[in-house]
Order: structure tokens, then sequence, then C-alpha cells
């Protein structure tokens, strides 16, 4: 049998279901073993075949207006291919296991377009931040964890301190609003170009609880390119760090994320990650030293 990613593709209804896209985790070496295997047997290169194969999109529940997909703009740097462990026995001295970023609960978990949250995943611990949002309304998208938003509130206030006025745009989205949102871009722009700029459902950061796309109290340039030159972003990248967030996709790293620079989407993963990432001008991927999402 040809595993083709550790997927499922549902093609007798020509669907592709949240469930065709779970990936498999197993603990240390034994997940370097598969995942090599995997690779040898798919040749690396599936998911261009995975895409034109499934032309249909999502089942479509109502879709949540005036959202972005991730916080995600296009990038060519997506190669679908299931993310492979450097030294999976041997981590890093100082630097979490495995078994901790793969962690759903854990402010360290890593989530991108090869690694999954668990299907149906909610944060049991999701509170309203005190800070201002670009909207009036209590949603699903003014959510974070609990750690994560007292970490913004004192983020927003120390903006505040430096005359820099900070809004919430979108916080916590759940796999029902991304599965919407996703199939919105597929019957748009067809499912392999909307992978390029938006999260599968599944494999979003939004959905962790703990990013939060950001822009000045005044909205303009909400998750716009045009938001990198505004003297909001220029503080958020100078200061995010001293509150455990991190600029989750850094300008130049698109072969390693799978996404442009989105200086917007922040990401809490504690203090000490976090000043670690900021300092050394790295990625999520590169602290945990997983192949990037483009497999190269």
């Amino acid at each position: 049998m040809k595993l083709r990613n550790l997927r499922f593709l549902n093609t007798d209804a020509k669907k592709v279901t949240r469930s065709g896209w779970r990936l498999l985790r197993l603990p240390g070496a034994a997940t370097a073993v598969l995942l090599a295997t995997v690779m040898l047997v798919t040749g690396c290169g599936n998911e261009s075949k995975l895409a034109s194969s499934s032309s249909s999109a999502i089942t479509d529940p109502a879709p949540a207006p005036n959202d972005d997909a991730q916080g995600e703009t296009p990038s060519s740097g997506s190669s679908g291919t299931v993310a492979a462990i450097k030294n999976p026995s041997k981590p890093s001295k100082d630097k979490p296991s495995q078994q901790a970023w793969a962690d759903p609960k854990s402010e360290m978990v890593l989530v991108n377009k090869k690694f999954a949250l668990p299907d149906g995943y909610v944060p049991t611990d999701l509170v309203y931040p005190n800070v201002p949002f670009t909207f009036k309304e209590k949603i699903e998208k003014r959510k974070m964890r609990k750690e994560a938003a007292s970490a913004l509130e004192k983020l927003f206030a120390a903006a505040k301190k430096d005359k820099i006025y900070l809004a919430g745009v979108s916080a916590y989205r759940s796999e029902q609003t991304q599965i919407a949102l996703f199939n919105r871009y597929v019957k748009r722009d067809g499912e392999a170009k909307a992978k390029t700029y938006s999260a599968v459902p599944g494999h979003s950061e939004h959905q962790t609880g703990l990013a939060i796309d950001v822009s000045g109290s005044n909205g303009r340039c909400a998750a716009e390119d045009c938001f990198g030159g505004t003297p909001e972003a220029k503080w958020l990248a100078a200061h995010v760090a001293d509150y455990g967030f991190v600029i989750r996709y850094p300008k130049g790293k698109d072969s390693v994320t799978g996404y442009k620079y989105e200086p917007w989407h922040i990401r809490y993963v504690g203090e000490d990650i976090a000043k670690t990432v900021m300092s050394q001008g790295i990625t999520l991927e590169e602290y945990y030293e997983v192949i990037p999402v483009s497999g190269k």
C-alpha cells in the first residue's frame, strides 16, 4: 500500500475531510524512522498530487466574515512534505524535547504546515484579554489562552507607555472557523493555491489560542503588508520577546515557515524561547531543529 504523507483522502466524496489531514506522532527515534520511510516511499512530493486530486472544498459551515486565513500571505516555499526531526534522540542542550513541542497543551507547541493539532482541539483555558481590539463584539477571535492573554495585557500596557497604541485583530480561531475560511479560499482560488496562503484546518496557530494578529489602534494596515513600515510594527519587533512573544513569520524565512513576512502575527512561547528566537533572528522551526516546511 502506498502511503501518502500520512494523510487520508476521501476521494469517493471528492472532499477533503478534517480527518484527512492528521499527522501521526511517535516519540523519539521512532518518529525519524517512520518519517524517513514515508519520505522515501512518497518521494517527498505528493502535496501537489493531493491538491490536484481533490478540487472540491472542505465541508463548509457558515463562513466567518471579515477574518483572515492565518494572518497568512501567499508563499511559494511550501512543498507539503512531512517534516523530519534532526537528531530526535539527542535534543540540543537547554532546548525543549520533541515531547514538549508536540504537546498541544504546551505554550511551546509547534504548529505549522507539517505539524497539526489533534482533531477538534479546543484549549480549556480561553479568556478575553483586557486589551482593545479593532471590533467591540466579544466573539471567538477575541479570546486567548490565559497565560498568553496575561502576557498580551502587559505587552499592550508597555507599548502604551511608549505612546504606541495597539489593537488586536484576530486571536483564537476554532477548527470550524478555519474550515470555513479555508473552504472559502479553495472555492475562490482552488485548493493548491489556497494552501500557499491559508492554513489547512488543524494547522493554524490561531487554534492554539497562543497567537494573535495585531495592528495599530486605528486598524490601518491590519494584517496587510503595509503594517511592516508602521511604528507599531517596529515597536513589536523590538519588544515582543520581553513578554514571551515572537514574530512568528520573520522576513526572509518563508522557505522555512511556509509563509511570507507577517509582522502583525505574534505567537506566545514564553520569555526564554522568545528571547532566544528573536535575538538570533530565527524561527521556531530552526529553534526546534526541524527541517523547514519546504523540505530543503
